[in-house]
């Protein structure tokens, strides 16, 4: 039986997703070891914290290398701060470069509301992606973040979500996906994308 690998660098929220998987009944196996990643059938990269700290130890770990051997092989999901580490670069703290998965970079969000954002909002979607099947536009999901994605190609925003301006909510680039906001803690809407990423493998 096939597994799905949550990568395990230090920084990322690994139960809250491993549980989420397992309510839906997919094996997964939270992992640091890159062969581990090799043999998976799919690769989820979670992550909570600052961008730099994140970068420096997925590069300090050599998963760095392990994560973008993996992409174009086989399904990839980032999570929230796994999300923005897919784009070139972030600009939390200081420039610091992330995987360059996905062309563009990570800013602070443009709104004169509270941050960071902190709750429930609602999705449109600009481009079709696998992700989303069988969700109707404005679907709620869970955010928090301070930071988001701005990617360099418009084709690459999958979701979008309204924080007193657009804010990228995922992105995808061939069978590399980003969700900037919580799956695994996003009700029924979080569990029908993890469905819909497993069914990619």
């Amino acid at each position: 039986m096939g597994y799905t690998a949550i990568v395990d660098y230090g920084v990322g929220n690994l139960k809250s997703v491993a549980n989420a998987m397992a309510y839906l009944g997919l094996s997964t196996r939270v992992t640091g070891d890159a062969g581990e990643l090799e043999r998976a059938d799919a690769v989820i990269l979670p992550g909570v914290g600052a961008f730099p700290d994140a970068a420096d130890r997925l590069r300090q770990t050599g998963l760095d290398r392990a994560v973008k051997a993996q992409a174009g092989r086989k399904p990839i999901l980032g999570i929230c701060l796994g999300m923005q580490l897919l784009l070139d670069e972030g600009t939390e703290v200081r420039p610091c470069r992330g995987l360059g998965l996905i062309p563009g970079r990570v800013e602070r969000i443009r709104t004169e509301l509270k941050l960071p954002h902190i709750g429930w909002n609602s999705l449109t979607f600009p481009n079709p992606c696998p992700l989303f099947r069988g969700l109707d536009e404005g679907a709620w999901v869970y955010f928090v973040h301070t930071f988001c994605a701005v990617p360099a190609r418009p084709g690459d925003v999958a979701a979008v979500t309204d924080y007193g301006g657009p804010v990228t909510a995922a992105v995808q680039n061939g069978t590399v996906f980003g969700c900037q906001f919580h799956p695994e803690k996003s009700g029924e809407a979080g569990l029908q994308i993890l469905r819909n990423f497993a069914a990619l493998c």
